[in-house]
């Protein structure tokens, strides 16, 4: 039980994001024109998705990951990897009862109904469920019966909850099979797979089985039609012609992975006439070499993207796919970057119309829309996990993860609207808003990092705004502090919130401000500089205001530089922070009235 200090705690958060949710509904309105939601069935047409009538669509959608399906990484459990590793994990200092009721909290507690309302808010028309075949049917080794599917209630329970929250929000779900039975290849986490059991490729009954739960899923939901599609299996990564061709890019044939997906769309076809369905390549969803031609009427072709550059060249192999074979493209998976490459991978998709799916809606760490907090208890435990602490007792454990099932609540959680602006709002326009409302009095003071929402280049510029890890020979990053905001400027936490740091030359900020009363104002900043360099200037309406300032002190400590005799008028002003000379950093801006 929580106490009632922390459930009224939790009430606080959820007004706040009651806040955020009005004042992204807005963007709903603008952004759904093309596609008028009906209870219609998605088809494809030619190369496009459509409605029943021939309306093109375009999916916006995110993916649940994290719900069904664990990944270590999520958690800042990248060592341990896979979900049975982490159940094993917490077994081991909390009990094994205890972990059996941890991850039945955890299905109750990590996706809702206030998480699918609050993504339609934001803008989003589509879900994609990462489904764990676990949940639904025991594995083969557990079969009470060799070669007999037993079906298990709690998948097709959760799943059932989930469509009719996305109907309520006439939203589609795209029903995705993450971990297939046995694990669809070499990334062990992606699928929780076990090595030392046959894989779904080695195992005969394995793939029996993944036929079965998917002639049983679109049995049980042929005639819905917010299911908008099948997603029949994710990620495939697999030598098959060569075992050392781990992620299987080099694959030529993929003679077993079409077999598979023929059979998969036979068994659906049997009971299920409507539906698309969606197929992925090797290499991750994008390596599509001998999987042509084609074998249904009504299929998408899902392509991957992540860490690579965002211009035609980087799908183009894909665009030639759709227009020889006449079958729309999705991007069923991206994400896990910074907020610019947000707002160019999604222009570049829908510019092609091209549907996409986020990855993900919550986890640890700030490019997500939702951020899980990472607790000092929790932390305790990573420490512990990691050989840097020792072992918790078992109710220390339990309370730490009793914390963690309550964070993981959306009211719970930290939201970041940044990334909700740069995945709609900045995809249609460089104008920037204010992050914050910035209304300036005599001695106000607004925080650095707290700059306006919008692109690189009009918001704030930054020479190192994205992380482009899978292009050899570029290694940017974004925000290397990984603290506050998803954006390239770099933030970290300090002892009292947060500020700028690695400030290179020619980088700004800009800050929209309302000021109450016009006249000359003293401009103080406050700043501090471990190297020793470091000049700034100020600009209004983009004229320079004054000298440009030093700040090269060799102080760690925070102090003020300022400017004198600053005209603001009253209302709106816009101001930015230029760094002449980079090697400062930068905490807050205060105004005094003269």
């Amino acid at each position: 039980m929580y106490y009632k200090s922390e459930i009224s705690t939790g009430f606080k958060h959820l007004s706040s994001l009651k806040t955020a949710i009005r004042y992204s509904t807005a963007l709903l309105l603008i952004l759904i024109t093309s596609s008028t939601f009906a209870q219609e069935f998605l088809k494809t047409k030619g190369q496009f998705i459509t409605d029943s009538k021939g309306n093109k669509i375009i999916l916006r959608g995110m993916g649940l990951g994290g719900w069904m399906l664990q990944e270590g990484y999520m958690f800042k459990l990248s060592n341990v990897g896979q979900q049975y590793r982490i159940k094993q994990k917490i077994a081991e200092v909390a009990g094994t009862e205890y972990a059996d009721r941890f991850y039945d909290k955890w299905l109750l507690n990590h996706t809702r109904r206030i998480d699918i309302d609050s993504m339609a808010s934001w803008g989003f028309n589509s879900i994609r469920l990462p489904m764990h075949y676990a949940l639904y049917t025991l594995p083969i080794e557990k079969e009470p019966v060799s070669g007999k599917n037993t079906w298990l209630e709690k998948g097709f329970a959760l799943t059932d909850s989930l469509l009719k929250w996305c109907k309520a929000n006439k939203m589609y779900l795209i029903l995705d099979l993450h971990a297939a039975p046995g694990g669809q290849g070499n990334d062990l986490p992606i699928a929780d797979r076990d090595p030392s059991m046959p894989s779904l490729w080695d195992s005969e009954a394995n793939q029996q089985k993944t036929i079965a739960l998917w002639r049983k899923l679109a049995q049980r939901y042929a005639n819905e039609p917010y299911i908008g599609g099948y997603d029949i299996i994710n990620e495939p990564n697999w030598g098959f012609e060569n075992a050392d061709d781990k992620r299987g890019t080099a694959e030529t044939k993929n003679i077993p992975l079409r077999k598979l997906m023929v059979d998969i769309t036979k068994a659906i076809r049997e009971v299920d006439k409507k539906h698309i369905i969606i197929i992925e390549g090797n290499g991750f969803g994008n390596n599509y070499k001998g999987i042509f031609p084609l074998w249904d009427n009504n299929m998408v072709l899902s392509f991957h993207k992540y860490g690579n550059f965002n211009n035609d060249g980087a799908i183009q192999g894909f665009l030639n796919m759709s227009k020889a074979n006449k079958v729309p493209l999705w991007l069923g998976e991206s994400g896990e970057n910074s907020n610019t490459w947000f707002t160019e991978a999604i222009k570049l998709a829908e510019s092609n119309n091209i549907g996409w799916s986020w990855w993900q809606e919550k986890k640890i760490g700030i490019n997500n829309p939702l951020e899980i907090k990472l607790t000092p208890s929790y932390q305790k435990l990573l420490d512990y996990w990691n050989g840097k602490a020792p072992k918790p007792s078992q109710t220390e454990a339990i309370s730490a993860f009793d914390e963690f099932l309550y964070n993981i609540k959306l009211e719970n959680n930290i939201y970041h609207k940044d990334i909700i602006d740069a995945m709609f709002r900045q995809v249609q326009t460089t104008a920037t808003a204010p992050f914050k409302k910035h209304i300036i009095t005599d001695n106000a003071t607004i925080n650095a990092v707290d700059y306006d929402l919008g692109r690189q280049r009009y918001a704030y510029y930054d020479k190192d705004t994205a992380s482009y890890r899978f292009t050899p020979g570029v290694n940017t990053q974004g925000n290397r502090g990984y603290s506050y905001r998803n954006d390239g400027v770099d933030i970290r936490p300090d002892d009292n919130g947060y500020h700028v740091f690695n400030i290179e030359d020619g980088e700004w900020l800009q800050y929209i401000v309302n000021v109450s009363a016009a006249g000359n104002y003293t401009i103080k900043f406050n700043v501090s500089s471990e190297s020793g360099k470091g000049k700034l200037s100020l600009l209004l309406a983009d004229v320079k205001q004054g000298e440009s300032i030093s700040t090269n002190q060799f102080n760690t400590d925070w102090y003020m530089v300022e400017l004198k005799g600053v005209k603001l008028n009253k209302g709106i002003n816009k101001i930015k922070v230029h760094a002449d000379e980079g090697g400062f950093n930068f905490k807050s801006i205060t105004f005094v009235k003269n």
